[in-house]
């Protein structure tokens, strides 16, 4: 048994370079990036463009020249991100996805980052996912992601519930400022009601016959990348991903129908949607595995009931997240108050997820 990544040999090798960027005061060290990485550019004409987005990481674009054309991302990893974060497993991934053309180039790691190649196209808001035919190249793209067979003869394990073990032993046990300290107490679940959720999650989503494959894990809407012109979607930001139970990938998506910053969990996928999803899903995911393309009502009722319930682990796993990086994190984003939400979620989806229960 392994949960560990393959990388094919024939992978391009990836430099690291010995550079530490400051995230306070970017160009110096990017400017020492790019100079390795595209040594014809003037560092007097390299532009630098902020992205925003991100709430575990900085990224920059670096570019020369008035269009975005040959754009290098050079991500900065957060403070404390490696307590949450695998970075050796997230460079495995992305050669691993790059092979399979599902990834950009990774160009590059340095000493707090990388730094990858840039993919034409938008990124999405939550009125796109749910829309036609976005909704279906999505499917189509998660199947494509988890058809990859890259564990190279072992039979492959999720490692979500030893991450889910490691991000519980971090959880603050208390905050410095008072008010989020208030917070804390009154509206987040105690360590030990935390714990016996925890326990019931593993006992009773492990025995639910989910696959295990190589998953994204973080596929909220700014990691998909719709290409209009090329009709095609591309997923970024892999440092979540590893194999996992397929359910998860599936319905930790569908939790982030509800956004980010203006979260609204009415916008959850009703089960009509989710069945037209799922069944595109499956044909997609059984024509890469070589199994033909017909699927039954059966199957997918089964995934139906399988993602519902492994929604709750999502909601559950970015809750223990978000404590943590309402602790360490340097970036301006409300982590307690985010991490309050997904907790409260979880215990309003839980009676409705345990009423499912799979055909016979």
């Amino acid at each position: 048994m392994a949960n560990y990544i393959h990388v094919p040999d024939e992978a391009p090798a990836v430099p690291k370079i010995d550079v530490t960027v400051d995230e306070s005061d970017y160009r110096p060290g990017a400017l020492k990036l790019i100079k390795a990485l595209r040594p014809s550019w003037k560092p007097s004409e390299v532009k630098i463009k902020f992205f925003t987005d991100g709430i575990t990481n900085k990224l920059l674009g670096c570019y020369v020249g008035a269009v975005m054309q040959d754009v290098v991302l050079v991500r900065i990893y957060g403070n404390k991100t490696e307590l949450l974060v695998d970075r050796e497993n997230e460079v495995k991934s992305f050669r691993v996805l790059h092979a399979h053309r599902c990834a950009p180039r990774l160009y590059c790691t340095f000493n707090n980052g990388l730094c990858y190649e840039f993919l034409q196209g938008t990124a999405l808001e939550p009125e796109h996912i749910r829309s036609q035919p976005v909704f279906r190249l999505i499917a189509r793209q998660l199947a494509k992601y988890h058809a990859i067979h890259a564990h190279n003869g072992w039979v492959p394990q999720s490692d979500m519930w030893l991450k889910m073990g490691k991000y519980f032993a971090l959880i603050p046990k208390y905050f410095e400022d008072p008010e989020q300290n208030a917070r804390l107490s009154m509206e987040v679940p105690s360590p030990r009601c935390l714990r016996e959720e925890l326990l019931w999650l593993q006992q009773s989503l492990s025995v639910l016959g989910s696959p295990v494959v190589l998953c994204h894990n973080d596929l909220l809407c700014k990691n998909i990348i719709y290409n209009q012109v090329e009709g095609n979607v591309k997923f970024i930001d892999y440092e979540y991903a590893g194999y996992n139970y397929q359910a998860f990938d599936i319905g930790n998506h569908f939790n982030e129908f509800a956004g980010l910053n203006e979260v609204d969990y009415s916008h959850y996928p009703q089960r009509a949607f989710q069945l037209q999803w799922l069944r595109s899903y499956l044909e997609a995911y059984k024509e890469y595995k070589g199994q033909g393309s017909d699927v039954t009502d059966t199957e997918v009722e089964i995934l139906y009931v399988q993602v519902n319930r492994f929604a709750l682990a999502s909601h559950f796993i970015w809750g223990l997240w978000a404590l943590i990086q309402a602790k360490f994190s340097t970036i301006d984003f409300d982590f307690l108050g985010y991490a309050v939400l997904r907790f409260n979620q979880y215990f309003k989806m839980k009676p409705e997820a345990v009423a499912l229960n799979l055909p016979e």
